[in-house]
């Protein structure tokens, strides 16, 4: 099978303030075949004149690396106060700057943690909410060749996002895909395997993240670790990839931190319903298996604090253990 291309997300680095040009350059001496901008501060943003862009567009071109784009939005509410929030003109200026780098691709994260306020309206809203813009939008994305890449973040499930596209009457290929997390999975109490079963003939990007799951009498610890030490079956994971015979980029993203899940609160639990009975008790064998590595091997969890020294170290190794993981399957 084809080799897909590896390379990084620019999250990775991020909380070195590069630029766009100076992240391209670091990806290409850096041993990586391109780069995914998810995402940058507005203040930065406000400098990405569409001749800036070009050149970035020009430098990768030269190196040889392909090159997505973020900055996209698919929830018009805001995710801690649930308040409408307009995302057009959002979506509207990333779609610009991606024209202006040449990319078809749009990572899109509302962001947010609503599901953990038992506050939150029911996730139906959010999902209904979301689907009355993206129709309004379909036309955008559609006549600008670009697809919006919902990422496999907080706000939705797998199995939500599938009912997001059907309530937009999307299909495969067309404006909607799938920026594939698969350490995020975990954390929406999904094994990232089946997750990746299930939406496969819509992801069109990815974030490469190995991980680990822990439970303890509070509930569930998720936290990502350095790709190939932890849970996370990405050998199997890339090989559907492989087969669905589409160009797919293998975007590392890796950060430090940890995400805590109040699984024994029913009203928590009451949020996803549709995890199963067989799906939640291979989330516990992943716990177990992260409580033997954890205990066994040489794996910690990385705090965010200490994310900033040691980013471009764990970003390269995670870019050079990704390429040996896919050399293995060919």
């Amino acid at each position: 099978m084809k080799k897909l291309r590896v390379g990084l997300d620019n999250y990775c680095l991020f909380p070195l303030g590069m630029m766009p040009d100076e992240l391209v350059k670091w990806a290409s001496v850096n041993g990586a075949e391109g780069i995914a901008f998810s995402g940058f501060p507005e203040a930065s943003r406000e400098k990405f004149s569409t001749s800036y862009l070009r050149g970035v567009r020009g430098i990768a071109k030269e190196l040889d690396l392909y090159l997505e784009w973020g900055n996209g939005q698919h929830v018009p509410m805001d995710l801690s106060t649930f308040s409408k929030k307009e995302i057009l003109s959002s979506n509207r200026k990333a779609i610009e700057e991606a024209n202006a780098l040449g990319v078809k691709i749009i990572r899109s994260c509302s962001g947010g943690l609503m599901r953990w306020n038992h506050k939150a309206p029911d996730t139906e809203v959010f999902l209904k909410e979301a689907a009355v813009e993206l129709i309004k939008q379909a036309s955008m994305f559609r006549d600008n060749g670009l697809k919006l890449a919902i990422e496999t973040h907080f706000e939705f499930t797998t199995f939500e996002l599938l009912r997001l596209f059907e309530m937009c009457k999307a299909e495969p290929g067309d404006w909607l895909g799938i920026c594939l997390d698969t350490m995020n999975l975990l954390t929406m109490l999904e094994d990232p395997l089946a997750a990746t079963k299930r939406i496969l003939p819509w992801i069109v990007s990815t974030h490469l993240k190995d991980g680990g799951i822990l439970t303890d009498n509070e509930g569930i610890i998720t936290f990502p670790t350095p790709l190939g030490k932890g849970i996370i079956d990405l050998g199997s994971i890339i090989k559907l990839l492989q087969s669905f015979n589409k160009e797919i980029h293998l975007s590392v993203e890796s950060h430090g931190g940890r995400f805590f899940l109040p699984a024994k609160e029913e009203w928590f639990m009451l949020r996803f319903p549709d995890l199963t009975a067989a799906e939640y008790d291979q989330l516990i064998i992943l716990a177990e298996r992260t409580s033997h590595k954890l205990k066994s091997e040489d794996l910690k969890i990385t705090e965010r604090d200490d994310w900033p020294g040691i980013c471009e170290e764990r970003t390269r190794n995670d870019i050079k253990n990704l390429n040996t993981i896919c050399d293995k399957l060919n």
